[in-house]
């Protein structure tokens, strides 16, 4: 399914792509809610495309917008229910992408906010090839209690979470640090005193030079 809509920026060299960033957005948000941040990134990555896409459904708790997945039930074993149901969609979503744009895995990263980061660390390193990294923005690690590590590739990790985040708590950061840590990743990122769920431009800078590092 490579039937999401979405919505592109790029390169800004005007050239053929080299990399590709792909862009997920949070909870009863859409695709042009991150695109926004393109800019910005594209200022560090000239060569890269970045696509931002709708999730693939209507948000259940808002008028408007769109989710990867319910969070009407805020239990473990729901949310993570809902993005193992959700994750394959993303996964035909990206391997359309990277055929679209003429890029390899090894070029494409992803960058999530909140619902949007979990959802990427949870299928960026299940791609069936290994992807260049993932940036989480105020997320949580969204895992079974036993994942195949075996299976997992090892790709870098960037977070960053607010200590102000009142939607997604701090304690999600640290979890999700110390589980990857522990699994093998290499993690970069950081708490930011005072934020709240949002991202701010340290944070964008911080993730751009990160992308620029994984995607060369």
């Amino acid at each position: 399914m490579d039937s999401l809509k979405s919505y592109t920026h790029g390169p800004a060299s005007g050239s053929k792509p080299e990399q590709l960033v792909i862009l997920l957005h949070g909870l009863g948000a859409d695709g042009q809610d991150l695109i926004g941040l393109a800019p910005i990134l594209a200022e560090f990555l000239p060569h890269a495309v970045f696509v931002s896409p709708d999730a693939p459904y209507r948000c259940d708790m808002a008028p408007m917008g769109y989710q990867w997945f319910s969070l009407q039930e805020w239990t473990t074993e729901s949310i993570l229910r809902g993005v193992q149901q959700a994750a394959p969609v993303l996964d035909s979503f990206i391997t359309g992408q990277i055929e679209d744009h003429g890029v390899t895995a090894a070029k494409t990263a992803l960058l999530g906010f909140s619902q949007g980061s979990m959802m990427s660390l949870y299928a960026g390193p299940r791609y069936p090839e290994k992807l260049a990294g993932v940036v989480g923005f105020s997320g949580a690690l969204i895992w079974e209690d036993n994942p195949d590590l075996a299976a997992l590739h090892k790709i870098p990790i960037h977070l960053v979470h607010g200590d102000a985040d009142t939607v997604v708590p701090p304690s999600a950061y640290q979890h999700a640090r110390e589980a990857l840590e522990v699994s093998g990743f290499t993690v970069t990122g950081g708490m930011t005193p005072g934020l709240a769920h949002n991202i701010d431009e340290a944070g964008i800078k911080g993730a751009a030079a990160f992308l620029k590092r994984v995607l060369g």
